[in-house]
């Protein structure tokens, strides 16, 4: 809202975090920051998470990358678009592509992790992916309403 209100223009902003369900949704929001200052880069939140979840079992091990955008206009009107992208956290890291959690993410069906997907395949199956699919879908609706 202040990018909107700032320029006058409608702005779009977003956000993606990675949900565990052992962990209560963390990281969540926090993805970034996961583990404080302890943290400093990827890997160390990947291992720090992988000790979070050293004691939960495999059935437990549930995960969802979640990626929201937002809309906002001038005139008051908003909207937002959600995607999602299911799968477990793996025990140890896997792959080289990627960033962030990539490597612990194992996405549901493939038996791969991100980090472990060619690029133009992770970016059909990601949660950013499903965002915008969605964002494109409400914008158009939107647009049409108006």
């Amino acid at each position: 809202k202040a990018a909107m209100e700032t320029s006058g223009l409608p702005a779009i902003a977003d956000d993606s975090g990675l949900v565990t369900d052992a962990l209560d949704g963390a990281p969540g929001v926090m993805s970034a920051r996961f583990g404080g200052n302890a943290c400093k880069d990827d890997f160390e939140r990947c291992m720090y998470l992988l000790d979070k979840l050293s004691n939960v079992p495999d059935n437990r091990r549930g995960a969802r990358f979640v990626s929201v955008i937002a809309c906002v206009f001038p005139d008051g009107r908003e909207f937002t678009a959600r995607g999602e992208c299911r799968g477990i956290i793996t025990k140890t890291p896997r792959g080289d592509g990627g960033f962030g959690y990539d490597p612990v993410f194992e996405v549901e069906g493939t038996g791969k992790t991100m980090a472990e997907i060619p690029a133009e395949q992770k970016n059909r199956i990601s949660h950013r992916a499903y965002a915008l699919k969605a964002f494109y879908d409400k914008l158009g609706k939107f647009l049409d309403e108006a």
